[in-house]
C-alpha cells in the first residue's frame, strides 16, 4: 500500500484545486444520497410501517444515527494508526453496501433492520472522519485559502446529495414500496465507493503513523496530572508535562484541550437540529401538504429543503456576508460565526413551537409554514456545521486530524443522543408534548449559546495570550 507524501508539483501551483478534490466530492454526493434517502423514510417505516410508534420511532432513529457519529472514533483509529485515509474509506464502504442490501431484502423484518442499520452505521461512520481529512490533505502549504473555500464546497456536496435523496426515495418508496427504496440507496453508494476508487492515482495520501515518535495526548495528560505538585509558581496546568515532553508534544495536547472546550456545548445545537429527521417530519404529517409544479411535497418529502437552503446558504456566506463583515470591519472568525449559529437554532425552536402551538389548538396549517423555520435554522446550521470543520482541520495537530474530524462528529452523536435520552425520559416521566417540548428546546439553546460564547472569549483570549508569547 504505497502513499503518495508529495505535497507540492511543479504543475500545481498553490492556488490551483488539486487534482484528487473533485472524486473525494463527488464521492461525498453520492454516499450523501445513500445515506439520506434511507433516512428520509426511516422515521415512517418504523413509527408506521413496522408499527412501533412515534417515541420508539424517533428513538431508534436517534440511536442509529449516535452509532453513525460515535463510530468515527473507530475508522480515525484504524485510518491514522494502520490504513490510511485512502485504504480505509475503499475498504470500510463495503459494509456501507451490504447495510443498504440487508434492508431491502429484509423489509418488514425488525431484526433484519437493526442488522442493516448496523452494517450502515459502520460503514458511515468509519469512513466519516477520513473522507472529510483527506480533502484537507490535498492542500499544501501555502493554500489554506483554498482550504477554506474547498470546506465550503465540500459541504455544498453534501447537500446536493441529501437534497435529491430526500426529494427522491419517498417518491420511490410511494411507487415500488420499501425493498426499492432502501435497495436504490445501495447502488448510489456502490457509485460513490466507484468514483473514489477512480481518483486513486491523484491523492496526496499521508501515511498512517504505526509507530510515532511523538507522546499521545493522554500520555501527557497523564503526566501533568500525576505532577501537578512539582508545578512552579507562574506555571500554567500543562507546563509540568515539560520536564518529560517537549514543546511540540506538549503544544499539540493544548491544540486538542482547546479544540474539545469549543466542542463542549455543540451537541445541544446538534439536538435541535437534527429533530428535522424526526420530530419535524411526525410535525409534518400532522399538516397540509403542498405542490410545487407537481411535485407534492408532504413531511417526508420536506427534509429536502433543508438541503437544497444549505447549497444557497453557502456561496451566499462565503461569497456575500462574510467578505461584507470583513470590510465593515466586523470579522467572521469561526467562533463568532458559530456563536451566531447557536443563536438562531433558539430562535428557530421559537417559531416552531408557536406553529406547533397552533396545530394543537386544532388548526390546519400548511406544510409551507415549515418553510420560514427551515430558513433560519439551515442558516444556523452552516455557520455551526461547515465552521466546525474548517476549524477541527485548522487546530489540529497533522499526526491528529482525522482523530480531530471524529471529535467534531462526536458532537453530532451526542445530540442525536441527547435527543433519544430526552425523548424516553419525556415519554416516562415528564410527559410534555407539543409547544412546550419545542420551547423547552428554544431555551435550553439560547441559554447553551451564552456558554458557548464565553468559553469562545476565554479560548480567544488565550490564544492571543500564546501569540504574543
Amino acid at each position: 500500500m504505497p502513499e503518495n507524501t508529495s505535497f507540492t508539483t511543479a504543475s500545481e501551483p498553490p492556488r490551483k484545486l488539486p487534482r484528487g478534490v473533485p472524486f473525494i466530492i463527488g464521492n461525498e454526493a453520492a454516499e450523501r444520497f445513500s445515506y439520506y434517502g434511507m433516512m428520509s423514510i426511516l422515521t415512517i417505516y418504523l413509527s408506521r410501517h413496522l408499527n412501533l410508534g412515534d417515541v420508539e420511532g424517533k428513538k431508534i432513529v436517534h440511536l442509529f444515527a449516535t452509532a453513525v457519529y460515535f463510530l468515527p472514533l473507530f475508522g480515525a483509529w484504524i485510518a491514522d494508526k494502520w490504513l490510511g485515509r485512502y485504504w480505509t474509506i475503499l475498504t470500510i464502504s463495503l459494509f456501507y453496501c451490504a447495510g443498504h442490501g440487508v434492508l431491502a431484502l429484509f423489509e418488514g423484518n425488525l431484526p433484519g433492520v437493526y442488522l442493516g442499520l448496523t452494517l450502515i452505521a459502520i460503514g458511515a461512520g468509519g469512513i466519516k472522519p477520513c473522507v472529510s481529512a483527506l480533502v484537507g490533505d490535498q492542500f499544501p502549504p501555502g493554500n489554506e485559502q483554498g482550504l477554506t473555500r474547498v470546506y465550503g464546497w465540500f459541504y455544498w456536496s453534501i447537500n446536493f446529495g441529501a437534497a435529491f435523496g430526500f426529494a427522491l426515495i419517498p417518491m420511490l418508496r410511494d411507487k415500488h414500496g420499501y425493498s426499492w427504496a432502501f435497495g436504490v440507496p445501495g447502488i448510489a453508494m456502490a457509485v460513490a465507493t466507484f468514483i473514489f476508487w477512480l481518483g486513486r492515482k491523484n491523492y496526496i495520501r499521508v501515511p498512517p503513523q504505526r509507530k510515532s515518535s511523538q507522546a499521545g495526548v493522554m500520555t501527557v495528560l497523564l503526566f501533568a496530572f500525576n505532577n501537578q505538585s512539582q508545578r512552579k509558581p507562574g506555571q500554567r496546568w500543562l507546563d509540568v508535562a515539560l520536564a518529560k515532553f517537549n514543546a511540540e508534544e506538549v503544544s499539540a495536547v493544548r491544540a486538542v484541550a482547546r479544540i474539545a472546550l469549543v466542542f463542549l456545548t455543540v451537541p445541544v445545537f446538534f439536538a435541535l437540529y437534527n429533530q428535522v429527521n424526526s420530530t419535524w417530519v411526525l410535525q409534518g404529517e400532522k399538516m397540509k401538504p403542498f405542490d410545487v409544479f407537481g411535485f407534492k411535497v408532504d413531511g417526508e418529502r420536506m427534509q429536502a429543503v433543508g438541503s437544497i437552503l444549505v447549497m444557497i446558504w453557502v456561496p451566499i456566506l462565503t461569497y456575500l456576508v462574510y467578505p461584507l463583515s470583513e470590510k465593515a470591519g466586523l470579522r467572521p472568525t469561526p467562533l463568532r460565526r458559530m456563536g451566531l449559529g447557536m443563536v438562531l437554532a433558539g430562535v428557530t425552536y421559537v417559531i416552531s413551537g408557536w406553529m406547533q402551538g397552533r396545530i394543537d389548538a386544532g388548526e390546519q396549517l400548511s406544510l409551507a409554514w415549515q418553510l420560514v423555520p427551515y430558513i433560519v435554522l439551515v442558516a444556523g446550521e452552516v455557520l455551526v456545521s461547515a465552521t466546525g470543520l474548517e476549524f477541527a482541520f485548522a487546530e489540529a495537530p497533522q499526526s491528529l486530524r482525522s482523530m480531530m474530524m471524529s471529535l467534531w462528529l462526536l458532537t453530532i452523536a451526542g445530540g442525536h443522543f441527547l435527543i433519544a435520552i430526552f425523548t424516553d425520559l419525556n415519554a416516562r416521566f415528564v410527559k410534555a408534548s407539543g409547544a412546550k417540548e419545542l420551547y423547552f428546546y428554544a431555551g435550553l439553546m439560547f441559554v447553551v449559546s451564552v456558554i458557548f460564547m464565553g468559553i469562545a472569549t476565554w479560548v480567544t483570549k488565550r490564544n492571543q495570550s500564546a501569540a504574543a508569547s
